[in-house]
This record gives structure tokens, sequence and C-alpha cells, in this order.
């Protein structure tokens, strides 16, 4: 069985990643990956913090977790449907290359 601190170390790398990917890329699908990668970590958090906390069998963690893939599909489809706007307007996904909002 592993600790409490290897999962979190484990959390955070992987969150520390997504927000190097989140920031660095200038594909907007590798930003949208990266963000990805910040909710599982967080998703880890959630279930790390459940399976060492006072009450296990609570199952409340669980129910975190559910709720966040939830919204974590949610955000996925949204933003790939803004990438699928930004490609038909600009003809392009570079975010460096986007530089106005305007219609």
């Amino acid at each position: 069985m592993t600790p409490l601190h290897a999962t979190l170390l484990v959390s955070a790398l992987l969150f520390g990643v997504g927000l190097a990917g989140a920031l660095a890329r200038r594909n907007a699908i590798g930003v949208l990956i990266g963000i990805e990668l910040m909710f599982n970590a967080a998703n880890l958090n959630f279930i790390a913090f459940w399976r060492y906390g006072p009450h296990p069998e609570a199952l409340t963690g669980i129910l975190f977790v559910l709720f966040s893939i939830a919204i974590a599909a949610a955000e996925a489809a949204v933003g790939l449907a803004l990438i699928i706007a930004l490609y038909r307007h600009c003809r392009t996904v570079h975010l460096d290359k986007v530089n106005s909002l305007k219609g």
C-alpha cells in the first residue's frame, strides 16, 4: 500500500506537467490536454484524501471524482467546440497567430 505523501507527490507532479503543458504549448489542443491533466491530478487528490481519510467507507471521495469527471467531460466538449470555431474563423489552431477576437 502506498502512503498518502507518495500519492500526493504523484498528483503534484501530474499537475505540474499539466500546468507546464498548458502554459508552454502554442497549439490549442495541447493546452486542452494540459488542462485535462490538471483535472486528473485533482481527481487523484480527491481519491487519496478519501482513501486515507477518517471514513473511507463513506464513498464521498468517489462521488467528488464522479462529479469532477462529468465537469471535465463537459469542459472538453466545450473546449473542442471553441477550437473548431476558432479554426473555422482563423484557419489555424496556433494560439500565437490568433490575436483578435473580432468577428
